[in-house]
């Protein structure tokens, strides 16, 4: 499904930028365009628990000047395998866990990476962008520098233009960077937090939970950055 949008301009680089609707990818996407990259936002709808950070990605993607917005349905809640897409499984609230946590999905990343990959050799664009972040995160082995290596080297080799010579770059911009830092980068680019979702577990209004890691985490981020948190919360729910 396409998202018409208001391009920024017309000259410029092409760029696919992964957009989830949350804090870290919406900042991704104001990183390109302070680049000068024509920006271009897939989002997809993979079978998480709910639709608000969609919502979110569409709102953020216009806010930001993506030219064109594409969200794809892609139902890996069939594979199950994770609390963001089996309901049968609960989201934790308890704060910090062990290993990796239930809330990985299987694969995503690099699913969702190949997508964008496909996107991006179809409008002859040499650049992805994603949102991985390898400071305040919660484990996940697909947001590590090594993966992002990898991916890229696996992206010039697996396409016509990556064999062809034209080399094929995947950026994390904010992959080094703690969750305060990110939150005043964005702030500098102009992006809008209100309009992020980042809750594992919002409302149908992309209310947060407050309990969840991904909450606690962004949470923190405000605090620690010394700005106000714009996040809205479910009734009775706000982190102290």
């Amino acid at each position: 499904m396409a998202e018409a949008t208001a391009p920024v301009g017309t000259g410029g680089t092409p760029a696919v930028v992964l957009l989830s609707g949350g804090l870290d990818s919406a900042t991704v996407l104001a990183c390109a365009r302070a680049q000068g990259f024509i920006c271009h936002a897939l989002s997809v709808h993979y079978g998480q628990r709910h639709g608000a950070e969609l919502d979110a990605a569409r709102q953020v993607a216009q806010a930001l000047g993506a030219v064109r917005h594409e969200i794809i349905q892609l139902d890996l809640a069939r594979f199950g395998g994770s609390a963001l897409t089996d309901t049968a499984l609960q989201v934790p609230t308890a704060g910090e866990q062990d290993g990796i946590p239930i809330t990985y999905v299987p694969a995503r990343n690099t699913v969702l990476l190949a997508l964008a990959l496909s996107w991006a050799e179809a409008l002859g664009a040499r650049d992805v962008f994603y949102g991985a972040n390898a400071v305040d995160y919660s484990g996940y082995p697909d947001c590590r520098p090594e993966f992002v290596a990898a991916f890229e080297t696996l992206a010039n080799l697996a396409t016509k233009a990556g064999v062809e010579g034209g080399h094929i770059r995947v950026h994390a911009p904010i992959i080094q960077l703690s969750k305060a830092q990110i939150i005043r980068e964005g702030l500098r680019l102009g992006v809008d937090f209100s309009q992020t979702v980042s809750c594992y577990q919002a409302d149908d209004q992309g209310r947060a939970c407050g309990r969840c890691d991904s909450c606690r985490i962004r949470a923190a981020g405000f605090a620690e950055a010394r700005v106000p948190d714009p996040t809205r919360y479910q009734p009775s729910n706000r982190l102290a």
